[in-house]
């Protein structure tokens, strides 16, 4: 190619091909919500670095669609006399190549990286999809990162809680019951969680990327590079038969003969489907079984959530204890503490946890109106000062050996102004109403999510984002099948799964705010449950409007400091000691005074 340009040289690429347009999603084979720097071909031709969108490149025209997180982000990131900013969600791609292209224009995709749903609805578009499996791309990235090929290693049943042989055959048992020969497995963490497993393709992402066929008498085919392999040991490899990835596709063409192929369709690339139907096999379209048996997590699984918090409880009261001295004292010295000075601390303290083995995602340190930006992430040319007027928005989380934690706390180190005031207490009620809720047990994620919005809406405020998501087991952050969100979610809430609870709001300009906590569904009364939070950590009251907050929502704050004070504070260094018992202290203490 002629152009350096990646826009000029991909529609040159076009040209030559006799295609009109090409999609390029964030996504790579496996769906990965962080794609390696390899896999990454929406930031190369847009230079959007978020972790959910979709591009489309014509002959005349360029399409950036992002969602509500990502709005603002991408008129920062991306060249906005190149690209046209659209709503993911609001104006889907289908529905707007069906009303904005004539019929029968080429459009380019890459099957292996899109789903069948995704498929089937660009198929109502009218235009004509042409499928491309040479992955194009590659011949006008001349600097391409190399593919990734971090080492896996074992997770032993005594963290997991259950064997891999034992999980196989619970897979089996599902495939026998669906009248399924084989199950294609596409997704890393039901891969890893399967075969108890952990990857390191990615980091902050503790799964492998590889492929697997599971058929329906248990046994497995392990579709993964060699190299990767090197620290499992010999009765692991022992109950798997080993192929290369690049085998796949033509290995799920040849067993297909009438056979029926188990793939889910949300999730597995078309290109599974297209070998699947080449091979004259037949297609069950179910949901992935084991993202819901993943979901379920055992009585060990759930005791090591809960020890992994303590041990990052600490570590957040630690970096608390030290922020809440430093900022004042720094800014007063007319030398701020910044956001990357602030999450390079955090993560030290982190650290000093023999259980810790990175960060679970990168983190959100964001002040002032980079808070606005729901997935702001720092750089040394948008590094904001920490300062008394203005909100602090930290979002973090840590994989351990034995859980994965994920939280928010939005912070104020002097007086803010009676917007600001207003807008915390909304979204802290809104996070009060939500975790103290009885509901009743299978009630689903977007059937209990505007107990969240509720005080924003009485204001006509809200929030462009989900209020909750799974966490996975020292796998990943934002775990499949649960959800709470506007858009419906049907996977059933029962006791056992892990979600997050993180209501927040977002003045473009001004301010960000967003209070979360980990917390794991728990049986009350009979017929009912109830979220029990993991995340220790106290909530800043000082930026609430103490007045506002009802009996019900007074008792739930004082009954959780006193249990996080009680906790952390043998956990917690002696110098953070006295500023989590005055983080803790009563409301009904705050409002006597």
């Amino acid at each position: 190619m002629q152009s350096t340009c990646p826009l000029s040289a991909l529609r040159n690429l076009l040209k030559a091909r006799e295609l009109d347009g090409m999609l390029i999603p964030r996504a790579d084979a496996h769906q990965s919500e962080d794609c390696a720097p390899h896999d990454n071909k929406l930031e190369f031709i847009s230079s959007f670095t978020g972790s959910a969108g979709l591009a489309l490149i014509l002959a005349d025209r360029a399409l950036l669609f992002v969602d509500g997180r990502y709005q603002v982000q991408a008129r920062h990131q991306v060249d906005l006399e190149a690209f046209e900013i659209h709503h993911l969600h609001e104006e889907p791609i289908h529905l707007w190549l069906r009303d904005n292209l004539p019929a029968g224009k080429r459009i380019a995709f890459e099957p292996l990286l899109m789903v069948n749903s995704q498929y089937e609805n660009l198929r109502a578009s009218d235009c004509d999809l042409v499928a491309v499996n040479d992955d194009p791309l590659n011949d006008i990235w001349p600097a391409r990162p190399a593919a990734p090929c971090g080492l896996i290693k074992s997770m032993p049943d005594e963290i997991s809680g259950e064997s891999s042989a034992n999980k196989r055959q619970r897979v089996a048992t599902a495939l026998t019951a669906a009248g399924a020969d084989y199950l294609a497995l596409t997704l890393p963490d039901n891969i890893a969680w399967l075969l108890n497993v952990r990857g390191s393709d990615i980091a902050m992402n503790p799964v492998p990327h590889s492929f697997a066929l599971v058929k329906n008498n248990g046994d497995i085919e392990w579709f993964v590079a060699r190299e990767k392999l090197h620290q499992l040991s010999d009765e692991t490899l022992s109950q798997v038969t080993l192929a290369s990835p690049e085998d796949f596709l033509s290995r799920c063409e040849a067993i297909a003969a009438d056979k029926r192929i188990w793939l889910d369709g949300d999730y597995a690339p078309v290109a599974v489907r297209f070998a699947v139907e080449a091979g004259h096999g037949r297609v069950i379209w179910q949901p992935d079984p084991i993202t819901l048996m993943k979901a379920n997590k055992n009585e060990v699984e759930l005791a090591g959530y809960r020890a992994s918090h303590i041990d990052d409880g600490a570590a957040w009261v630690n970096f608390l204890a030290w922020l809440s001295h430093e900022v004042p004292l720094r800014e007063a010295a007319g030398k701020p503490i910044t956001e990357l000075e602030a999450q390079e601390k955090q993560l030290e303290f982190r650290k000093l946890c023999d259980n810790f083995q990175q960060q679970s995602f990168s983190t959100i340190s964001a002040a002032g109106s980079n808070a606005a930006m729901c997935h702001y992430h720092s750089s040394p040319e948008t590094n904001h000062a920490i300062t008394g007027h203005e909100f602090y928005l930290n979002d973090s989380g840590g994989q351990y050996t034995n859980g994965t934690t994920d939280a928010t706390r939005t912070l104020s180190f002097g007086q803010v102004d009676a917007q600001r005031r207003l807008h915390y207490t909304a979204v802290l009620k809104g996070f009060l109403a939500l975790i103290t809720l009885q509901f009743p047990q299978g009630a689903q994620g977007h059937q209990l999510d505007a107990f969240a919005r509720r005080p924003l809406w009485e204001l006509g405020l809200d929030y462009d984002h989900g209020t909750g998501h799974g966490v996975g087991h020292n796998l990943l952050i934002h775990e499949n099948p649960h959800r709470m969100a506007k858009k419906v979610n049907p996977w059933p809430l029962l006791p056992g799964n892990i979600i997050t609870i993180e209501p927040g709001y977002y003045l473009d300009g001004s301010h960000g705010i967003r209070i979360e906590n980990q917390v794991e569904v728990v049986a009350s009364q009979p017929g009912f449950c109830k979220f029990a939070s993991l995340t220790l950590i106290p909530v800043d009251l000082s930026a609430v409007d103490l007045s506002l907050l009802n009996e019900q929502e007074i008792a739930w704050l004082d009954e959780y400091h006193l249990w996080v004070r009680e906790t952390l504070s043998p956990r917690v260094s002696s110098e953070a000691r006295p500023w989590l018992f005055e983080a803790t202290a009563p409301v009904r203490a705050r409002l006597a005074g």
